[in-house]
């Protein structure tokens, strides 16, 4: 699995065979004398010291490992020197049978075993609930319980009846300790961690487990020989078993690849149900041989209904674990495609740029063009196959370490990690090349087209800023014909307003945006009946930009539904500020009313700000239209709100009187362009306009009023209400609520 390859470690694997070979001969014939045997217990500490050093230095490891690893250095040292103290200790005594722990060894394992505690303790854990900690110190206890029990029965209840008193507390004392670094190296076994490599944990807690019951064996040595110690063995093999984990360690890449994922095999550990196990055998070892038959009866009962409870969890655990994994597949990949979503999509970018070492790192953005006209003309099953076929050539070309994700829509994304932009170019050359047959679906051939930003970065980059970056590439890609692919360059920024997608979403999280409210009144006597809310952008660079700069954008990139949101938060807010009964129209986007919960958002924002549904108006423009099947059930719920919806820039749209008859409209708002229009040229469309509406028993208003002579005519035409700049400019709400005073007073007058 690893393999013995540096030369450290074959020397640490050498020193145990010869020591076993050794203590094999000796324990026939002992013609080796015993001195010789506990050199390689003091030669192999400063083998691992070494060892430990070289993975201490690795600079690809993050610190918190590499300072872990130095405080072994520290504790393999500290091993050495109290072999040596137990050497001396040994043979310089009258009768070496009697020994036990030398005063020496004791300190200077103590030390050891408390250094190592200290850096488990200091390596991350990560973030746990109360009942993931409860539970993992349950299991860690078991564990360390178990151990307590071979301890005692083979080692402590002899040290307690030595002579001296202060031999007796210091051998208990270190058996404390011993058991509670098994505590400690269990409970960070048990739990979850990314920075340390598990197989190499799983070698270092099998050092600390040999360790700590390797004592228990003396009789057993002591039978063969009154010099035989369990140290001359156990030490090598403890120095083996941490020489394999920091070579293991040293091997670990950080770099996220798309093929590893996390360990989910078991919910749960064995190791707690080995200790049972272990401590259920250790119980029939003992009362088998001297007990009645009854007693070995009620002992393998005993045993048997462990095992059985034991088995009863482990295949729950296993059905628990099957659930777990479907469940964390379904929160990180796409329904449609099983590509990893945006939310594994940003946790594998994260990981690439915050991964130790100073690294290249790429961003691809695929955006497939005119993906809604297959959607419109062919359906979207069709439109789904189409997606389906993409996500596997795009996830078949790429290598094993990037990760391609599903952002939505008909938009891919790749991390690629480590790719410089050579690197990049290449893999960019490999999806057009992968997109450029077309793809069978349903048995249409689909030609596709696909634009492709590229970003590239180094660790350390911010994940948005890159993404960003690769968006306004992709866009500028659009212009190209055919499938292209571009580099993001500073240039592009300048050049091009799609950068202006990218910073949206900041405008809207950051509240650069600002709403202006242009009256609506009555022709007849010039009241205010309402307003319209129009939204604004404070740039802070650019200064002021109208909705018509940045709504298409809104619409291109999906932010439409966020900053539609948080238009009719604010407008709903500044309504209920103003004493007074007009209609507020705020304008969506015909998305809105496809987004499931849009009706109980609005419901919602009504309830809170105590607004009657009647007040508000909801401006969807015709140049946009509505799809009555998917906003049926959105349509339904505002009504039911008494909320109105208004058909803006009636007139221009291509199909307004199918729209007239598929939607509940309440509202028609008359295009500027029939307003404004000289009489003798589109003054008709107007009167028809009217008619339709009062037909269907809609409510008109006509936009883009600018004279008086407009004005009149619209009037004798038979319209009510109007707006423009006639009668008022956009204002700010303060300004439009004092209006609104003045209106009241003249009334009142």
């Amino acid at each position: 699995m690893f393999g013995l390859s540096g030369r450290l470690l074959r020397a640490n694997a050498s020193l145990l065979v010869v020591t076993i070979i050794g203590v094999g001969v000796n324990a026939i014939s002992p013609v080796i004398p015993w001195p010789l045997l506990w050199l390689p217990g003091i030669a192999g500490a400063g083998l691992l010291a070494a060892e430990c050093g070289r993975t201490a230095r690795a600079e690809h490891l993050p610190p918190p490992i590499r300072r872990f690893w130095r405080h072994l250095w520290a504790a393999s040292t500290l091993v050495g020197l109290g072999v040596t103290a137990q050497v001396v200790y040994v043979y310089g005594a009258a009768d070496p049978a009697s020994m036990q722990m030398g005063t020496g060894q004791m300190v200077f394992d103590g030390l050891a075993i408390l250094l190592v505690m200290y850096a488990l303790i200091r390596l991350p854990f990560g973030m746990r609930t109360r009942g993931d900690t409860f539970r993992l110190v349950l299991d860690a206890g078991t564990v360390m319980l178990a151990c307590a029990v071979f301890v005692w029965h083979f080692s402590a209840r002899f040290a307690i009846h030595q002579t001296d008193p202060v031999l007796i507390y210091v051998s208990l004392a270190l058996s404390v300790l011993a058991l509670l670094a098994v505590f400690a190296v269990a409970k960070f076994l048990l739990a979850s961690q990314a920075l340390f490599d598990r197989v190499a944990l799983q070698m270092i807690a099998v050092a600390v487990l040999i360790s700590a019951v390797g004592p228990v064996v003396r009789p057993l040595f002591m039978a063969l020989d009154p010099h035989m110690y369990p140290d001359i063995i156990n030490m090598p093999a403890v120095y083996l078993f941490v020489a394999l984990a920091a070579e293991r360690q040293r091997a670990v890449s950080y770099g996220p690849r798309r093929g590893a994922k996390p360990d989910r095999r078991r919910t749960f550990s064995v190791l707690p149900y080995v200790a049972v196990a272990a401590v259920d055998g250790l119980l029939l070892a003992i009362t088998w041989p001297a007990s009645s038959a009854d007693r070995r009866i009620v002992v393998s009962s005993a045993v048997a209904l462990t095992a059985l409870v034991v088995i009863r969890q482990i295949t729950a655990f296993r059905d628990n674990g099957r659930l777990l994994r479907r469940l964390d597949h379904g929160a990180t990949h796409d329904a449609l495609t099983q590509l990893p979503n945006r939310v594994l999509f940003h946790e594998r970018l994260d990981k690439a740029l915050t991964s130790p070492g100073d690294r290249p790192v790429a961003v691809a953005l695929i955006d497939l063009d005119d993906f809604k006209e297959v959607n419109d003309t062919l359906g979207h099953e069709v439109g789904d196959l189409l997606l389906i076929a993409v996500a596997g050539r795009l996830d078949g070309c790429l290598r094993a370490e990037d990760t391609v994700a599903r952002l939505g829509g008909d938009e891919f994304v790749v991390v690629l990690d480590g790719a410089d932009p050579a690197a990049a170019d290449l893999a960019a050359e490999r999806m057009m090349r992968a997109l450029r047959e077309p793809v069978l679906a349903d048995g249409h051939e689909l030609p596709i087209r696909a634009s492709i930003g590229i970003a590239d970065g180094r660790s350390g980059d911010d994940p948005s800023l890159l993404l960003r970056r690769a968006d306004i590439a992709m866009y500028k890609a659009k212009a190209l014909p055919g499938t292209a692919a571009l580099h993001y360059d500073e240039g592009m920024a300048a050049s091009d307003q799609s950068y202006l997608g990218a910073e949206l979403r900041e405008a809207i999280r950051d509240d650069q945006l600002f709403l202006l409210y242009q009256p609506i009144v009555s022709l007849a006597d010039g009241r205010v009946l309402g307003a319209e809310a129009l939204v604004r952008w404070a740039h802070p660079v650019h200064g002021t930009l109208a909705p018509d700069t940045f709504i298409p954008v809104a619409e291109r990139t999906g932010l439409i539904v966020p900053l539609g949101r948080w238009v009719l938060r604010r407008a709903v807010r500044e309504l209920a500020g103003w004493d007074t009964d007009i209609v507020l129209n705020v304008n969506i986007s015909a998305r809105d009313l496809r987004e499931p919960g849009f009706a109980f958002y609005v419901g919602a924002l009504l309830d809170a700000y105590e607004i009657s549904g009647s007040r508000i108006a909801l401006e969807v423009t015709e140049s946009m239209p509505i799809d009555p099947a998917a906003s049926e059930s959105t349509l339904a719920g505002l009504r039911a709100l008494g909320v109105r919806v208004s058909l803006d820039d009636f007139g221009t749209g291509a199909s307004t009187l199918a729209m007239l008859h598929d939607v509940p409209v309440d509202e028609v708002k008359l295009d500027r362009t029939f307003t404004q229009a000289v009489p003798s040229e589109r003054a008709p469309v107007a009167a028809a306009v009217l008619q339709v509406a009062g037909a269907l028993g809609l409510h008109a208003v006509a936009e883009g009023v600018e004279t008086r002579d407009q004005a009149d005519r619209l009037r004798a035409l038979g319209y009510a209400a109007a707006q423009g700049f006639l009668f008022g400019r956009p204002m700010p709400a303060a300004d439009f609520g004092r209006m609104l005073e003045r209106d009241a007073l003249t009334a009142s007058a």
